[in-house]
């Protein structure tokens, strides 16, 4: 009796052990199953029949335990009955974030290959440029395009925006310029007393609490009226955290700075006073970087000096000045001014190289024959006199006519730059040539007009003679041979890398639906499809169009302690030394140059490589500021033009419009899919060409069309036409 109940004790005993067993393996394979897959809703039959039978039992000990997990918050009841992984068990990644004018978001992981994407509701206050904690929710069935969810503000981007203020009796809320935010920022009446209803501030988001409407703020700085040139040049620099004025500590240690050119300062460099030297610049240009010298040595034989603001001479490292200018990085061109890299002490004073007067340089000396064969080079300090200052279209014509001030210097570079650039073209350089457009601006800095810059011979010429001088200075110092063997010596480059066989063999799929063929895809011979492509289309309605996608198609250039070449130049070896007022990696590549021609030893290049990153980064963000200024000037252009009609043509095409050049100003706009009435038109992206449905009319890139100006945005930097059928 005893054995039997002993027997029957251990039975149920065995009975639940299995039952547990079972119930930890089922709970163990649900749990991977919704590891496995994050976005789907599993049913309560459906988990049960996978982990392990969709019996009565099973279903209770599914039921079981979905309880416990839903109670553990690893998982969450999505909908009645179907449950899913819960947000908080999922992977967390970290990245960046990119936000579109929706207010949906992409964040961009490291190493990921495509960017998570986030819809408003699931943004979590996550503002551009943030740093945030994001978790998928549900993936295509191709694997791609992941759909996520923010779960946390790591690092907030500081970023600041600008936008018009408007004011209540106790409120400030400022609504920003940027797409890229899509709530009005909200300050305190009471802390910022100054601002008026109107104006245009640079303010900075400081907290955004979950389950507030709109983000808190501070002023970073009070622009101006909106409207007002000066203010609207100021809220472009300030978009782009870009400094629009020196501290007062930097401007006062330029100021102080001593001009006097003493006789032992004359004495410890190559004197150049009496060689015949000019410069050649833009006519409304303030700073003079760059001159050139002349004298003939032989017969055919020319002695040739390029000569550029000694910058370093002034400019000492660890000084506030040389933090500042590294700091900026470059100098930044708008339309109506220039915002300096140096004081203007110094770009305008000290270093220019002003008419008439003496000033130090550090030049590349080079003895050129008529064959261009350099027989000889020096690289130093100098002192030079500048006999002369030459605008563009002053030089040209001297080249054109032959007569006038330094006709026989004048004539003599601008033959040798021409034989220069021939050679570099015969060894493989890319000739990109697009249209550049400037503005007519009056007192106030408004446009009046719109032009094209021309690229004439005297711009060559001055551009050859630069990019010797940047060749050379670079393989001097990098590519150093001593006792038959090559020293290496750490340098700044300015490289460019090949191009990527993948984008181009998108170009030459997209040109070729325009009649036009490249038959290249990698080498040198790409260089030489692009020059003849570019040949081809010179002149054609589709022109500019294309030589932008040409030239997107390609690397971009930067800077670099690695040295891969240059591939548009068709250089082993470049890099910049001749516009030390106006970019630091100048400054740094004459600092370096000057250690090495004092025997110095390889320079740290962990440093330099750091510095070479961010100027190139610096770079980036000038060039953008300087488009942005550009783009807001056609909107003012156009703003008295509202619902007049203008020829252009084609200059792009997208799903939800059509972009339009005009034919006399180069001002282009936007023409919007939905705003053509006389069919229903869609983007056919294989073709590259909008169609309409019923009617069959097509729009592709160089289609001449007639447009009217719609509306002028001014704060939005946005214009838009409409077609004229």
């Amino acid at each position: 009796m005893s054995r039997r109940r002993n027997n029957r004790k251990n039975g149920d005993e065995r009975r639940r052990n299995e039952s547990e067993h079972r119930t930890t393996d089922r709970a163990a394979f649900i749990a991977e199953l919704l590891r496995e897959f994050p976005d789907r809703k599993f049913s309560l039959k459906q988990l049960a029949s996978a982990s392990g039978g969709n019996d009565r039992e099973g279903r209770a000990a599914t039921a079981e335990i979905l309880v416990r997990m839903v109670d553990e918050r690893f998982v969450e009841e999505c909908s009645r009955g179907r449950y899913r992984l819960s947000t908080g068990s999922r992977p967390e990644l970290e990245g960046t974030v990119s936000t579109v004018s929706s207010g949906a978001i992409f964040v961009r992981v490291e190493g990921a290959e495509e960017d998570i994407y986030v819809s408003r509701r699931h943004a979590h206050n996550a503002l551009d440029g943030d740093t945030v904690r994001v978790v998928i929710l549900k993936r295509r069935r191709d694997g791609s395009s992941p759909e996520g969810a923010v779960v946390g503000i790591v690092r907030r981007s500081g970023k600041t925006y600008v936008g018009v203020a408007s004011l209540t009796n106790t409120s400030i809320f400022v609504t920003p310029d940027s797409k890229r935010i899509a709530v009005d920022i909200h300050l305190s009446k009471k802390l910022y007393s100054d601002v008026r209803d109107g104006d245009k501030v640079a303010v900075r988001i400081v907290s955004w609490d979950e389950g507030t409407r709109l983000p808190e703020g501070e002023i970073v700085d009070i622009l101006g009226p909106a409207g007002d040139n000066d203010t609207e040049m100021h809220a472009i620099l300030a978009e782009y955290d870009l400094p629009y004025r020196f501290d007062e500590e930097v401007a006062a240690a330029a100021e102080a700075m001593r001009g006097e050119i003493t006789d032992e300062e004359r004495a410890s460099r190559r004197d150049f006073r009496g060689v015949t030297t000019f410069t050649v610049d833009p006519a409304d240009a303030k700073d003079f970087d760059d001159a050139l010298s002349i004298r003939k040595t032989g017969d055919g034989v020319w002695e040739v000096g390029v000569h550029i603001a000694d910058v370093t001479h002034y400019v000492t490292p660890g000084s506030v000045i040389d933090a500042e200018a590294a700091e900026r990085g470059t100098s930044v061109y708008l339309v109506d001014r220039t915002v300096p890299m140096l004081p203007e002490r110094l770009s305008n004073e000290l270093c220019s190289l002003r008419p008439h007067e003496e000033s130090l340089c550090f030049s590349a000396v080079f003895t050129l024959d008529e064959n261009l064969e350099i027989r000889d080079e020096w690289f130093g300090r100098t002192v030079i006199y500048s006999d002369h200052r030459f605008s563009y279209e002053q030089a040209q014509q001297v080249i054109e006519t032959c007569r006038g001030e330094y006709a026989e210097e004048i004539t003599t570079l601008n033959r040798l730059a021409e034989g220069l650039r021939r050679e570099r073209f015969r060894h493989g350089a890319i000739a990109f040539e697009r249209d550049e457009v400037r503005f007519k601006l009056d007192e106030h800095g408004h446009p009046i007009g719109v032009y094209v810059k021309e690229q004439k011979e005297a711009n060559r010429m001055i551009e050859e003679f630069m990019l010797l001088a940047n060749r050379r200075v670079a393989e001097f110092c990098g590519r150093r041979m001593q006792n038959g063997r090559r020293v290496q010596r750490t340098m700044v480059y300015r490289v460019h890398d090949e191009p990527n066989e993948e984008k181009l063999t998108r170009f030459r799929e997209f040109i070729t639906r325009f009649g036009y063929s490249f038959r290249a895809s990698k080498g040198r011979a790409v260089a030489k499809q692009m020059n003849r492509l570019m040949g081809e289309v010179h002149d054609r309605p589709e022109a500019n169009a294309i030589t932008t996608l040409a030239v997107r198609s390609m690397a971009k250039a930067f800077y670099t302690t690695d040295n891969i070449g240059h591939y548009g130049l068709a250089f082993p070896y470049y890099t910049h030394f001749t516009s030390p007022i106006r970019r630091y990696p100048d400054m740094m590549v004459h600092r370096l140059l000057a250690h090495y021609l004092a025997g110095g030893k390889s320079a740290d290049k962990h440093s330099l490589e750091e510095m070479c990153a961010y100027a190139s980064d610096r770079e980036i963000v000038a060039s953008e500021a300087e488009r942005a200024s550009i783009k807001y000037k056609m909107v003012e252009f156009m703003r008295d033009k509202i619902g007049q009609e203008f020829d252009g043509c084609v200059s792009g095409i997208s799903e939800w419009g059509i972009f339009v050049e005009l034919n006399d100003t180069h001002v282009e706009g936007m023409a919007f899919l939905r705003d053509i009435e006389d069919d229903f038109y869609r983007f056919d992206e294989a073709r590259y060409e909008v169609v309409g449905r019923a009617h069959g009319r097509t729009f592709t890139l160089g289609t001449p069309v007639r447009v009217r100006v719609k509306s002028a945005d001014l704060r939005r930097r946005t214009l838009d036409f409409e077609i004229v059928l």
